[in-house]
């Protein structure tokens, strides 16, 4: 499937958190991971990884502590673990990158995603009666590739999306987010991970 036939689009504004880091080549092209801070109206922080090609830096170079917007995707991949399962990562595609003053608004986090539910949504009501619907969207891109990526559904919006099975096709919208949790490994041990999903406000089911 062609990508301009897909949906997904993400837009930030924040602060760049952490210097760049070498991730990777491929063709020859260099890529960088860095964090960015994009504050909730809550005022909570959220710290989102991203992806960045050489080739963009060339002409819009970053700097730790500078403030600024990107557009892009949202990206997934698999990363084996040592006791060889596979853990999901989340990383953010930059494709363009803007220079903001210091007065602008920080906290913009735009998601928009078009795909397929592709696994069983779970339901759940918390100890304080919220209501909460997990779901996995696959989004097609490029080169007969997908990206699945962790949604996260409350309220009325809960009970909507409960219901949906997976081959489900929607659109959606929402911010990224990350969130803290413990995971006990087999030696007793507990670590402390990032999970990252995106928080939607608008669920659209299509034919």
């Amino acid at each position: 499937m062609e990508e301009s036939k897909c949906t997904n689009s993400i837009y930030l504004m924040g602060e760049m958190l952490s210097p760049l880091k070498y991730s990777h080549t491929v063709y020859g092209e260099g890529f960088y991971n860095f964090e960015m801070g994009v504050s909730r109206l809550s005022g909570k922080m959220d710290v989102l990884p991203l992806t960045v090609s050489e080739r963009i830096l060339d002409f819009s170079p970053v700097y730790e502590g500078e403030v600024f917007s990107v557009t892009g995707q949202i990206r997934s991949y698999n990363k084996r673990n040592e006791d060889g399962s596979n853990r999901l990562l989340i990383t953010v595609f930059i494709k363009e990158i803007i220079k903001e003053p210091e007065t602008q608004q920080k906290n913009a986090n735009e998601v928009t995603l078009e795909g397929y539910v592709c696994k069983p949504t779970t339901y759940r009501v918390t100890p304080l009666g919220r209501e909460i619907t997990d779901m996995l969207l696959a989004v097609n891109r490029a080169f007969n590739k997908s990206d699945y990526i962790p949604c996260i559904v409350w309220g009325r919006n809960a009970k909507f999306a409960k219901k949906f099975v997976p081959g489900n096709k929607l659109a959606v919208c929402g911010r990224l987010q990350s969130r803290d949790y413990e995971k006990a490994l087999d030696s007793g041990d507990i670590i402390v991970r990032t999970a990252f999903e995106v928080s939607l406000n608008n669920i659209e089911q299509l034919k």
